[in-house]
This record gives C-alpha cells, structure tokens and sequence, in this order.
C-alpha cells in the first residue's frame, strides 16, 4: 500500500487493484456519508469524478474509505499551453452547469457546516454572515469600510433565485487530472460542493486559476470575460467573489497570517 497524496482531510493509499484508500483525519463515517451520497447522485460527464465505494472506521473511530482511482496529470503539471488550460477550466464549469441538483446535493454540509435553507441566496447568505464573525476583526482592519461592503454582499446574495446547478466549488489546476489536453477527472469534492448557481463556480474557477503569480489578475481577467460571454452575468460573478472571501478569509489561518487571507483582502479591496 503506497501512500500517493496528502491533503487537508486525510492521506490516499494507492491499493493496487484501481482504488485508493483514504484515511481521513477528523471526519467519521457518517461524516463522509453525505459525500457518497452527493457523488453516486453525480450523473455521467465528460471527465471521471471520485466514486466511493465503501466506508469504515478505522481503530481510532474516524472514517476510512475506498474510492475508485482517478487517473491523470494534474494541471498545473501537465505543461500545457494557457490557450489549452484555459479551455479545459472553461469545459468543466460549463459542463457542471447542466448537471441539476437532487436531494443529495441540498444535504451536503458546506465548509463542514449545515448549509440549506429556503434558498440557495439566503442559505450562502447565512454562511457569509457567519463566516463574517469570525474574521470581522482582521478585516474591519485591513478593508475599508467593511460593515458596509458585508451589508451589500448580504442584501445581494438574499436576492438571488434558488439553485440551478451542482457546485463543486474548488475548481483549481491541482483538481483538474488531465490526458493530454482532456480533463480526464475532477478531484476533491466537499468543501463547498453543493446545489447551487453555476455563476458562482464561474466567479471561483477564474480566480483560482492562477492565485499568487504575476500574471494572476491578467487571467482572472481572461476567464472572467470568458465566462461573460457564455451568459454569466460579471456583477453577479463580482458578488460571490466577494461572498467567497467573507467565507474563507481565516479557514485556514484563524489568525490572518498566510497567504489565502491576504488574496481574500485583495478580492474585497480590488
């Protein structure tokens, strides 16, 4: 058994027989339950998504699980021209866009928390209100005029119609596995995977395709009209990225220390 990856959750085994075992590091088996559900839900797309085909505790009562094997060089390896990238970020929002939401997706909790509602708006609505509280010292004092820009991105998110699509919310070149210049697969489901708009996962891919390069802002720009053109509306694609900066400015530093919080401020002062 080979360990091959090593995340925030947990750490992956290659079996040897076309799956993994995962070994998660603070969930326990009803906890990824909801997961499996959601991903058997999935319907068939262009590229392969995670299947899990089974779920244990391990000796210390927290989950273990064997998944199918996804294959595939992830992007940001694959040493693929931009033009090529680009598209590949481009296909699978677009085809996640088709997918409808079913009662497994509206069960999923979002950031390890409860997450619907009555609404696709007011649910993402509360969680920003949330999140917001534990971060409202660091960016009351590193974004100007906070309380109001937390009132404006409440009052737009409460506005919104109802969901329309799945989200897988994490749609980056490390969870894109490529074949030549084809997604093969699309990695990491949970974090924020959930019913909802496809605008959003637009807004997120464009700004996680590059995050901390040079060049990063030029590509945001890039996709961001890309995404216009194909009908997401650009202040709509604005309102949730703001909304995802309130979400996880301090998710992995509560104390606004790394490098994830100071690209949040930089979406919330740009």
């Amino acid at each position: 058994m080979e360990l091959i990856g090593q995340g925030m959750e947990g750490a992956v085994y290659d079996l040897g027989d076309g799956t993994v075992r995962k070994v998660w590091f603070d969930r326990r088996p009803e906890d990824v339950r909801p997961l499996k559900a959601f991903l058997d839900e999935l319907p068939e797309l262009p590229f392969r998504t995670p299947r899990i085909r089974e779920i244990t505790a391990g000796e210390d009562g927290l989950a273990v699980s064997v998944e199918d094997k996804l294959t595939g060089v992830p992007l940001h390896e694959a040493g693929l021209p931009e033009d090529v990238a680009l598209d590949a970020f481009v296909a699978v929002v677009e085809a996640l866009r088709e997918v409808r939401p079913g009662p497994a997706s509206k069960a999923m909790p979002v950031v390890g928390q409860p997450f619907w509602g009555r609404s696709w708006g007011e649910s993402l609505a509360g969680l920003v209100r949330r999140r917001a509280e534990a971060s409202r010292a660091h960016l009351e004092r590193d974004v100007s005029g906070f309380p109001a820009l937390l009132d404006d991105v409440l009052h737009g998110l409460t506005q919104l119609e109802d969901a329309s699509s799945v989200v897988h919310g994490d749609i980056c070149p490390p969870n894109l596995l490529m074949d030549g210049q084809r997604v093969a697969a699309v990695l990491d489901w949970g974090f924020l995977s959930t019913a909802g708009d496809s605008t959003f996962e637009a807004s997120l891919a464009a700004g996680f395709f590059d995050m901390y390069s040079p060049d990063a802002r030029r590509l945001d720009d890039l996709l961001t009209a890309r995404f216009e053109e194909l009908g997401h509306d650009r202040e709509r694609m604005r309102l949730y990225r703001r909304a995802y900066a309130i979400i996880t400015a301090t998710i992995y530093d509560e104390n606004a220390g790394d490098g994830h919080y100071t690209w949040c401020v930089s979406q919330l002062t740009r």
